[in-house]
């Protein structure tokens, strides 16, 4: 507004495997096709 810039909500998904160590990161997600993203990364395992 007015002349300023923002970048708005930044969203990241964050995925810890059953050990506690980061086994991996979603940057940008996008909710409406998220779900898919993750569970299609799940069924690999």
């Amino acid at each position: 507004m007015y002349g300023k810039t923002y970048m708005g909500m930044i969203r990241k998904t964050f995925v810890i495997g059953k050990d506690g160590k980061l086994e991996h990161v979603f940057h940008k997600v996008k909710a409406a096709e998220h779900g898919e993203e993750i569970l299609s990364l799940l069924e690999k395992e």
